[in-house]
């Protein structure tokens, strides 16, 4: 009777340093980036829009965006304060960890939004910002014009790759979000060959 309580202690002991030995690999494992858009400017055949915004109408339309757009379940959250906040659940082992990133925005010259990781906050775990960007990136349905970087830490937004109606293009001018100023320029295109 001894030696099958022993068996199994050493079974569950073994058990236990496996998953152990398994989650501490996939926090240390390294992490592919997929490669940025290249900067493209083509104006030519567009007429372009100056579009004025604030925070408040921009979380609105991310909002709609998430609700709307991405059909399925979505557990994850963007609002606009003085930096972008991704909020959201990760799934581990049996129940959902809550995170919260902010990433401090940049309008770049190609009118695509770089997102730079702030601050990092995973329940009360202290986990590497690429290991969670990875999970976050691998976790949820992104779209193909958001490019999750974990090894840079950063969330690169491709404007111009976004799908919009009538083939209307997006660029941001500016982006700060602390003096809520935030510009676009809508490129529509048209036909100049009259």
């Amino acid at each position: 009777m001894k030696n099958k309580w022993k068996v199994g202690f050493f079974v569950l002991l073994g058990t236990v340093l496996l998953g152990f030995v398994i989650i501490v690999s996939m926090i240390f494992m390294p992490v592919k980036d997929e490669a940025l858009p290249e900067s493209t400017k083509n104006e030519d055949q567009q007429v372009g829009f100056n579009v004025e915004t604030n925070k408040d109408d921009l979380n609105l339309i991310i909002e709609h965006y998430i609700q709307e757009e991405m059909r399925g379940p979505v557990d994850y959250d963007v609002q606009l304060k003085d930096d972008v906040e991704l909020l959201g659940s990760v799934p581990v082992f049996t129940s959902n960890l809550d995170f919260k990133l902010d990433f401090e925005p940049k309008a770049l010259e190609n009118g695509d939004i770089l997102l730079k990781q702030k601050s990092i906050s995973v329940g009360s775990l202290n986990l590497p910002v690429s290991y969670v960007l990875k999970v976050i990136r691998d976790s949820y349905n992104f779209p193909e014009w958001v490019k999750i970087q974990p090894n840079d830490e950063l969330i690169y937004v491709s404007l111009k790759d976004m799908k919009l109606k009538s083939d209307i293009k997006v660029r941001a001018n500016k982006f700060n979000l602390k003096e809520d100023q935030i510009s676009f320029r809508l490129l529509v295109p048209v036909d100049r060959a009259q």
